[in-house]
């Protein structure tokens, strides 16, 4: 599932989530089983709440929906219904178990399987944002230990700092949050595409989980208040860049409105989320926000509604079934495989042609050589297979558009406006 954040970590997303870099294993007979006769629970049942409450809970051993599936009475716990599977036993699958990736092995500690509900793999892109918000703010101070500028050490350190809790509030705490409310009310999806996830599974119980979201929640607001009292803010722009992202975040997930029941509006939450609010972040950090940027960074989240596409495309089967409307749900899998990579080279080669507008052109030359290789994994890997080949896909093409999007922040930087 996602990140977005859409956490706007600040804001993050996590939205992101939703599972980035993640592919479910087929679930095994039982844990089908038990996920046919859960959702048949759910064709008969009240799904109306009693009363507000945004993380509902339910009483086990209710059958109402939302309630985590159980292990009947007498079944030996197998790693499919404990959180992993048998292939992610041994080192490679403890990595897996911590990072939130496919594969995982299974774990009875706690603390690991709340890291693993938060996709630690997530965050990266939300970091990564950060970092080119301060990069596009012009202001960000590198201090060289080996001479050649006139940063002092203090002021170096300090912006290192200032970076580092910014990427600590986009990445463990909103990502965290993000991931882990869409695990929450994705819990009936993925006990049929990904049983052996810690939630549908019951490694974790409900109230530990809802406590999780309401600390990393609260936690990521502190946060990054705090950062805007360390800024000198007039008006708390990194907190209400959070307070937003996170509503975004909560209403990608949760019902009524269940934003990633969209393909549109739900892809392109995501993409948002992890391109334009984490770079807002880190540019109001160390600078100021303008018209330029925020229209800039919500074109090439464009780029990001495709990205997100691409995580569409593992859980077509179980989105079919729940009545989600993703892209390749609505459009088919073939069609929607060419919305998603004419998302993402429309709006990097549009963004070249606009630097180069600008006058400049260096970067603009090396963004479009960035989205070169890009192309070709699209060509070899995803085109031909998307369900098959997105990781590959996204292991080989992702790091040259995360890379393109630091070169356009760096010309943001270099350009006056």
């Amino acid at each position: 599932m996602v990140s977005p954040w859409v956490v706007a970590s600040v804001g993050a997303l996590s939205v992101g989530g939703a599972g980035a870099f993640h592919v479910p294993a087929l679930p095994s007979a039982r844990a089908t089983a038990a996920a046919n006769r859960h959702v048949s629970r759910m064709s008969t049942a009240d799904d109306k709440p009693k009363s507000f409450y945004p993380f509902q809970r339910s009483d086990a051993p209710s059958t109402r929906p939302g309630s985590i599936p159980r292990l009947e009475a007498g079944v030996t716990p197998t790693p499919e219904t404990k959180g992993g599977t048998k292939e992610g036993e041994g080192a490679g699958g403890a990595f897996r178990q911590l990072v939130g990736l496919k594969g995982a092995s299974t774990t009875d500690e706690i603390l690991k399987i709340r890291l693993q509900l938060t996709k630690p793999v997530t965050w990266i892109p939300l970091i990564w944002g950060v970092l080119c918000g301060a990069a596009a703010s012009g202001n960000y101070h590198w201090w060289n230990p080996f001479g050649g500028g006139d940063v002092s050490f203090d002021l170096g350190s300090q912006d290192l700092l200032k970076a580092l809790g910014c990427m600590i509030l986009s990445g463990p705490f909103l990502t965290g949050y993000t991931q882990t409310i869409n695990d929450w009310y994705d819990r009936d999806i993925d006990a049929i595409n990904e049983p052996y996830r810690p939630i549908p599974s019951g490694a974790i119980s409900e109230k530990q989980v809802i406590e999780q979201i309401w600390f990393l929640l609260l936690g990521g607001l502190a946060i990054a208040y705090g950062l805007d009292v360390w800024a000198g803010h007039d008006f708390p722009m990194v907190f209400a860049l959070s307070v937003g992202g996170s509503f975004i975040s909560y209403i990608y997930s949760a019902p009524p409105i269940k934003l990633k029941q969209n393909g549109w509006l739900g892809n392109y939450a995501l993409g948002s989320s992890y391109i334009s609010l984490p770079w807002w972040c880190g540019q109001a950090m160390f600078g100021e926000l303008n018209i330029q940027v925020v229209i800039l960074t919500l074109l090439y989240s464009w780029a990001g509604l495709g990205i997100a596409i691409v995580n569409d495309f593992k859980s077509v089967e179980g989105d079919r079934e729940m009545g989600l409307q993703s892209l390749p749900v609505a459009f088919g899998v073939e069609k929607a495989k060419w919305l998603c990579v004419g998302s993402i080279d429309a709006t990097q080669l549009g963004i070249a042609a606009w630097l180069y507008y600008i006058g400049e052109p260096t970067y603009a030359a090396i963004l479009t050589a960035l989205v070169l290789p890009q192309v070709f994994a699209q060509f070899k890997y995803f085109l031909p297979d998307p369900v098959g080949n997105d990781v590959k896909y996204q292991a080989t093409a992702q790091p040259f558009l995360v890379f393109g999007i630091l070169t356009t922040a760096l010309a943001m930087g270099h350009h006056t406006f």
